[in-house]
C-alpha cells in the first residue's frame, strides 16, 4: 500500500495522471461543481468516456447551492449527462470529497475535486491495500454502480 499527501497545488497533476491511466471506472464525489474547474477536467473526462471508462459523479443537488453556484452546477450536470456520464444528485447537505479509480486508488480529503479554485486543501491518495474497495463497500456504492 502506498499513501501520499497532496495539497491544492499538487493534487490535480497526480489526479489527472491517475485518470489518464484509468482502465475501467472512475467515481468522483464532489459536493460542488464549477464551470472554471470543469474546464480543466473536461478534456480528460471526454477521453475516458471515449475509451469506454465508466464515469460516475456524485454531487449536491444544485437547489442546495446559492450565490450563482446553482446555475453553474446545473449547467455542468446537464453537460456531463449529455455526453453519457452518470450523475447522482444527492440531497441533505452532501459534503463528501473523494474519488475511486478502478477500485484500486482512493483519494479522500477536503478538496472539492470538481470545483476547487482558491481554497487551501489537503487530499490523501491510497494505492493498493484494499482501501478503495473498503470505501466503495462502506458507502454501499454497489447498490448504484
Amino acid at each position: 500500500m502506498i499513501s501520499s499527501l497532496y495539497d491544492e497545488k499538487t493534487f490535480y497533476s497526480q489526479f489527472l495522471t491517475d485518470l489518464d491511466q484509468c482502465q475501467n471506472e472512475v467515481i468522483i464525489e464532489s459536493p460542488f461543481i464549477t464551470s472554471a474547474r470543469m474546464k480543466t477536467l473536461w478534456p480528460t473526462l471526454r477521453r475516458l468516456y471515449v475509451r469506454g471508462v465508466k464515469i460516475y459523479i456524485m454531487t449536491r443537488d444544485p437547489n442546495e447551492h446559492s450565490g450563482g453556484y446553482e446555475t453553474q452546477s446545473e449547467a455542468e450536470i446537464q453537460a456531463l449527462e449529455t455526453v453519457g456520464i452518470q450523475v447522482f444528485v444527492c440531497t441533505g447537505n452532501h459534503h463528501r470529497k473523494l474519488a475511486i479509480i478502478d477500485r484500486s486508488i482512493l483519494w479522500e480529503g477536503s478538496l472539492n475535486i470538481l470545483s476547487q479554485i482558491h481554497s487551501r486543501e489537503i487530499m490523501r491518495r491510497f494505492e493498493g491495500g484494499g482501501y478503495a474497495i473498503d470505501m466503495f463497500n462502506f458507502l454501499h456504492f454497489g447498490r448504484y454502480i
